[in-house]
């Protein structure tokens, strides 16, 4: 039997928060060298085990603060965990915010390869499918132009097409299917679920259950950190809706 694409073992995360207004650095480095620098601990995640096959398309749900970005994070290998093992296999394709890679000061097309290169592909790989980005992200007449001067929309549109012109083995997606304008939107949800013909493997976070149902065959519910509910994606986005409607009376 194959082994999982995806496995995740007792994962749990630890961010130490800060409970004290601190002005300078000066002031930090005191306090850290004195020991007086105090912290609230916060597990985001605590005890989090999954496995994931290969064409498996698992949806993430779960509300504000539930760890479910924290999640895709260590997966994608960009946290270390506290606790736990993460193991992946196959090359990942991680959209978790898009643009954030992005050199301000220069322009789109400067932008496609620099971003390219910190997924780890070449500027022959780029730029064989640059014509393909361009067209995607609909920006042909502002290609050359500064990103400084994109909205936020456009920066989004500009990363996905870079990020979705690759070939991953697995996709992990934090609500990006939802940039850009309805027309845009649809077209990206499109493209992601082109890519399932090529068996990818994918792990996306969204709050809307209907986009779920139509991309992933499985789900999890995060809360506080922890798995509550995981199972087929229908039964799942079921459960959360009811979950969803007990918290809105509450």
């Amino acid at each position: 039997m194959d082994l999982p694409v995806i496995e995740v073992k007792d994962v749990s995360v630890l961010f130490n928060l800060n409970n004290e207004k601190i002005d300078n650095i000066k002031e930090y480095f005191i306090k850290l060298v004195t020991r007086k620098l105090h912290y609230n601990e916060f597990w985001a995640l605590t005890d989090v085990s999954f496995t994931v096959n290969k064409s498996d398309r698992v949806g993430i749900l779960g509300f504000n603060g539930a760890g479910k970005s924290t999640l895709l994070k260590v997966v994608s290998g960009v946290l270390k965990p506290t606790k736990g093992s993460v193991r992946v296999d196959g090359v990942i394709a991680p959209m978790l915010e898009l643009g954030a890679g992005f050199d301000m000061n220069y322009s789109g097309r400067e932008n496609i390869f620099l971003y390219g290169a910190t997924m780890g592909y070449s500027r022959k790989y780029i730029q064989e499918r640059y014509d393909e980005i361009v067209a995607f992200s609909e920006l042909e007449k502002f290609i050359d132009v500064p990103v400084k001067n994109y909205s936020s929309g456009m920066k989004a549109r500009l990363g996905f097409a870079i990020a979705s012109a690759v070939d991953p083995e697995v996709l992990i997606l934090d609500e990006v299917l939802s940039v850009g304008d309805a027309k845009f939107r649809q077209k990206s949800e499109q493209k992601i679920i082109s890519m399932f013909d090529k068996g990818v493997t994918v792990l996306f976070v969204s709050h809307n259950t209907d986009q779920v149902r139509r991309i992933c065959n499985k789900a999890i519910i995060l809360d506080k950190g922890k798995i509550v509910y995981q199972g087929e994606v229908n039964d799942v986005c079921d459960r959360y809706i009811e979950l969803a409607a007990a918290k809105k009376k509450n």
